[in-house]
């Protein structure tokens, strides 16, 4: 076990990895918990039990402490449980807490929102109190005082606000700090200002200074507020939120009020499953020492989409939700000229109708050269990072993004916009120096974005020694969860020590 402080975190999350999925969040509220519990630290996870979650199989079972538990959420008498499993990695396991209730979670197999309609239930301001009022009880019947809890997005943001307004002048939780942790500021958990009478906090915290904004009950904004240090997943994403509009939104004051306590942690990827040397899911494993092993992915990526390979034109990969956000709009406006040039084009993504129906149009238009699969396989997914050459990610916005990381590893070239977690891992390269691992433009344009994809090409076709350099630097990159790990207990001892 590694020395110094060792610490007690509660790690609370509305979503966790192999349990229950709907984005990131699960990935990084799994992997982040192992990696910390690995580093010697104490750690608990709370997460709601979604009907969706198998009892039998995840061995959950009642805690006669935690079992009903009586509360009120306004003038609602409202009981629950806090039952117990425990998270088990290659190499730890960690203690699980499944807040248990079947009105608000049991009876309901989706996370947020109604799967037909796609409407947001109506009492999600309810549900997620419950969450937030589970943590403190949980703290005060267990006896386990955590030095940190770890909130993350709007689902836990009134916890830091309990702590410092309701439960302020309570010793048992003196000692405690938070961590609030933005995955997507897009998402706030806004609701009317009547949600502030179900909450039970002070009349302090009923104001725009407070959990107000706008006249509205702000979740998200509570978190911003009240947590000790937020943080966010990229050092540029951090910078961004404080200081540009478009990505800080209707919140830039509040956060630009807080940019001192404003951090970025890239998060990690999963390298037991996303790493060429041992992807079980493409056609050939390979790494730098066998690095010409990865031709055989790209015929096999090739002849999937009906394409004939050919060792001199470059297979460039997109892996996108297809939102106007990710670049999209860039790649849809320049559509004509990229198939001008002597290159592949393969896409694997759904989202937005306006673009599919682009898509799939552009795929009968120009069928030798570019061709779509509008839906996700995650089979798929692992070929296109393995067999393509390079790799597109032309995103206006991009908190920290996966994708790009995985490129590098694979020793897929990445083009990138410099934003958020972009900025952060690809850095342009520089043939003189033989330094940078990818392409990087600057401005939102199809002009810069061009200039960067025939730079790309260009190097490709006529330097294969550089370009091999190129591939070999991205290949050396270390994006594990340790790395980011160490850096979170960094951040807590900012507040600790």
């Amino acid at each position: 076990m590694p020395s110094g402080k060792k610490l007690k975190i509660l790690f609370v999350t509305s979503e966790v990895v192999p349990f229950i999925k709907t984005g990131g969040l699960a990935d990084v509220s799994s992997a982040l918990p192992q990696k910390l519990q690995e580093l010697g630290h104490q750690v608990r996870i709370v997460v709601p039990k979604y009907g969706a979650i198998d009892e039998r199989k995840n061995k959950i079972h009642e805690v006669v402490r935690l079992k009903d538990i009586p509360t009120k959420i306004g003038n609602k008498d409202v009981v629950y449980s806090l039952r117990s499993s425990f998270l088990i990695g290659p190499k730890t396991r960690v203690q699980i807490y499944f807040l248990d209730n079947i009105e608000y979670f049991g009876s309901r197999r989706s996370l947020y929102a109604d799967p037909l309609s796609g409407e947001e239930f109506p009492d999600n301001d309810e549900r997620f109190i419950l969450l937030a009022k589970s943590v403190f009880e949980l703290i005060q019947r267990l006896g386990w005082t955590p030095d940190i809890i770890h909130c993350n997005d709007w689902q836990c943001g009134l916890i830091p606000a309990y702590l410092k307004t309701k439960y302020k002048n309570n010793p048992i939780f003196n000692s405690i700090k938070t961590v609030f942790t933005i995955h997507n500021l897009a998402f706030q958990g806004i609701f009317p200002k009547t949600t502030f009478d179900k909450t039970e906090l002070p009349s302090e915290a009923q104001s725009e200074n407070g959990v107000l904004h706008k006249g509205k009950f702000n979740f998200l904004k509570a978190g911003l507020v009240y947590s000790d240090i937020i943080n966010t997943v990229s050092e540029t994403y951090a910078k961004e939120l404080s200081s540009d509009k478009e990505i800080g939104k209707d919140l830039l004051p509040v956060l630009s009020k807080r940019k001192k306590d404003i951090y970025g942690i890239i998060n990690g990827i999963d390298e037991t499953i996303w790493h060429p040397e041992v992807d079980s899911m493409i056609k050939k494993k390979y790494s730098l020492k066998n690095i010409e092993a990865k031709r055989e992915n790209k015929i096999a990526l090739a002849e999937n989409f009906g394409f004939n390979c050919n060792e001199s034109i470059p297979i460039i990969g997109m892996i996108s939700r297809l939102f106007p956000d990710k670049g999209l709009d860039l790649v849809e406006e320049a559509f004509d000229e990229i198939m001008k040039l002597d290159l592949l084009l393969i896409l694997l993504g759904t989202g937005d109708k306006k673009l599919q129906k682009f898509f799939q149009s552009a795929a009968n238009k120009y069928p030798k050269k570019f061709s779509c699969y509008l839906g996700f396989d995650d089979e798929l997914a692992h070929l296109i990072e393995a067999g393509s050459d390079m790799f597109l990610m032309p995103s206006k916005h991009e908190p920290c993004g996966l994708n790009q990381m995985y490129s590098l590893v694979y020793g897929t070239v990445p083009i990138v916009r410099a934003t958020g977690g972009l900025a952060d891992t690809v850095i342009p390269f520089d043939p003189k120096t033989e330094t940078g691992n990818g392409f990087v433009f600057y401005k939102y344009n199809t002009a810069d974005m061009m200039a960067e994809i025939k730079k790309a090409v260009k190097i490709y076709s006529s330097d294969k020694e550089t370009w091999l350099k190129l591939m070999k630097n991205g290949m050396k990159s270390n994006f594990t969860w340790l790395t980011s790990a160490k850096k979170y207990v960094d951040l807590y001892k900012k507040l600790t020590d």
